[in-house]
C-alpha cells in the first residue's frame, strides 16, 4: 500500500499556488506586527510567547503539575485574547475598510524627504515662535502610538509648514493638543498626550510642556514645542527636554536624531573632501 504525500505539490502549477500561499501568510504575519507595533499588546504577544514556551518544555521535561495549570489556562486565554486585543483589531478592520493597506512610516522615508520634513517643522516652529503661538508637533519614529492618534481628529495631509502653522491658530478648534506627523503625513491634530509625572520638572512648566514630554517617556517619539507665553522652542527626546533653541539650533538637532550619520550634513562633507 502506497502512501501519497499531500504537502508537496506535484505539479509546477501547485508549485507556484503553494509559494503564493505562504507569501499571502507571511504578509499577513507582518502587518500583524506593524498593527501591534508600538502598542501595550506587544508585552501582551511576549507573555503569551513565555506561556507557550512554559508549555512546550513542561511537556518536554514532563513536568506533569505545570502542564495542567498551563492547560487550565488555555480557555482562559482563549476567551480573553478578543477582549484585550479589542482596539488593535478594530484598528485593523479600519485600515482594511479604508484601503490604507500600506503605511509610509518615518523609517520607511528618503533621506531627501526626512530633510524636507525637517526643513517643514522648524521653519514652522519659528514661525509660531515669533508669533507666540503655543504649539506642539509629535514625530512618530518605530514605536507607533496609534492609541494617542485616535484621540485626535484625523487629517491624513502632507506636511507643510503653512498647514502646521494654520492648525494651531488660537481659537480654534485644534489649536488645544498635539499634531502628529507619521511620514511625511500629518495623521492627526488635536490629540491628548499622556503627562510626563516626572518630579523633576520646573514648576514653571505647563500643560503642552508635560505632554510633549511625556509622549517622549512611552515611546521614541521626538516633540517640538513652541510656548505660548515666551515664544521659547523646545525639543523632547527620549524623556529629555532642550529648551531655548532657535530655528538653525532646532534644525540642527532634528538631523542628528532623525538623520543617519553618514548623511548628516557635516559627515557628508567630510566625505566629498575624501573622496
Amino acid at each position: 500500500m502506497f502512501i501519497t504525500n499531500t504537502f508537496f505539490p506535484d505539479s509546477i502549477g501547485g508549485w507556484l499556488l503553494a509559494l503564493l500561499d505562504i507569501a499571502i501568510v507571511s504578509y499577513i504575519f507582518y502587518k500583524a506586527v506593524l498593527l501591534i507595533e508600538g502598542t501595550r499588546a506587544v508585552q501582551l504577544v511576549k507573555g503569551l510567547f513565555i506561556i507557550v514556551l512554559f508549555s512546550f518544555y513542561s511537556s518536554f521535561f514532563g513536568l506533569k503539575t505545570i502542564n495542567w495549570l498551563l492547560g487550565r489556562l488555555e480557555l482562559a486565554i482563549a476567551v480573553a485574547l478578543p477582549v484585550v486585543f479589542q482596539p488593535e483589531l478594530r484598528r485593523a478592520l479600519e485600515q482594511l475598510g479604508k484601503g490604507k493597506v500600506f503605511t509610509r512610516n518615518l523609517r520607511n522615508l528618503g533621506v531627501e524627504d526626512v530633510a524636507n520634513l525637517i526643513n517643514q517643522v522648524t521653519h514652522a516652529a519659528g514661525e509660531l515662535s515669533e508669533s507666540r503661538t503655543g504649539a506642539l508637533v509629535v514625530l512618530e519614529r518605530e514605536v507607533g502610538i496609534n492609541d494617542y492618534i485616535d484621540t485626535g481628529v484625523k487629517l491624513d495631509a502632507m506636511v507643510s509648514s503653512e498647514l502646521l502653522v494654520n492648525l494651531f491658530v488660537p481659537n480654534t478648534p485644534l489649536h488645544d493638543g498635539a499634531v502628529v506627523i507619521r511620514g511625511d503625513r500629518i495623521l492627526a491634530a488635536g490629540c491628548f498626550l499622556p503627562l510626563s509625572d516626572s518630579p523633576y520638572l520646573s514648576s514653571k512648566l505647563g500643560t503642552r510642556h508635560r505632554a510633549g514630554l511625556g509622549i517622549t517617556e512611552v515611546s521614541d517619539a521626538v516633540t517640538v514645542l513652541v510656548s505660548e507665553e515666551t515664544g521659547t522652542i523646545s525639543l523632547s527626546v527620549e524623556g529629555k527636554l532642550t529648551r531655548y533653541l532657535d530655528e538653525q539650533t532646532l534644525k540642527k538637532q532634528l538631523e542628528k536624531v532623525l538623520l543617519p550619520d553618514s548623511y548628516q550634513p557635516g559627515f557628508m562633507f567630510w566625505n566629498r573632501r575624501e573622496k
